[in-house]
């Protein structure tokens, strides 16, 4: 009966398809440094909103970086100041404890694609939002999206050159149909 089991599993890997050309990545000889710096990149921007370090925000972009969420883009790093200050003093609205006080927000990413070409890079993030305005002040889920970025290298630092924020949930604000890393595949492979 063993035998059998490992007979088909092994059938199966001989039968089954290649893998499609966009999912056969390459990596260059610094990617697990530019990884590294990419990732810490994306940490630095969530304990930045999450603590409304608005300079530390600002920092993680280019100087004439762009972002894109619900409520437009903004290019630069002043109109991005602006625009998450903005939004952050009116997120009360949405998100109180049971007192009516705004709740605590926290970021966090699930999962991570990187890909680095040179001086310039694309990820695609899935996160999540959560909030202590659940029933007696309990965490709970409040939203959830796609980051879809574009960093570039600046006197040797990573920084997001366009951030694009997707909310699942939000009309015409999702990442769909297609995959989110083949689409950014798609992007990096343009000249």
């Amino acid at each position: 009966m063993m035998f059998r089991k490992i007979a088909l599993a092994g059938a199966f890997l001989i039968a089954a398809p290649a893998l499609p050309a966009q999912a056969q990545v390459t990596y260059g000889p610094t990617y697990a440094q530019d990884r590294a710096q990419i990732e810490d990149l994306h940490a630095r921007y969530l304990f930045a909103i999450d603590y409304h370090d608005w300079d530390a925000y600002v920092a993680t972009f280019a100087e004439n970086g762009e972002l894109e969420f619900a409520n437009g883009t903004s290019r630069g790093r002043d109109a991005i100041r602006k625009a998450v200050t903005d939004f952050s003093a009116g997120i009360g609205r949405f998100y109180h404890t049971a007192d009516g006080k705004p709740a605590k927000l926290r970021h966090i990413i699930l999962q991570t694609a990187i890909r680095v070409e040179g001086d310039r890079a694309w990820s695609r993030s899935q996160w999540l939002e959560m909030a202590n305005n659940g029933p007696g002040d309990e965490p709970k889920i409040g939203t959830y999206g796609i980051y879809e970025d574009e960093m570039k290298q600046v006197d040797g630092q990573w920084l997001f050159a366009k951030r694009r924020v997707l909310n699942e949930f939000i009309p015409n604000r999702n990442s769909g149909p297609g995959n989110p890393v083949s689409t950014m595949d798609q992007t990096a492979e343009r000249p």
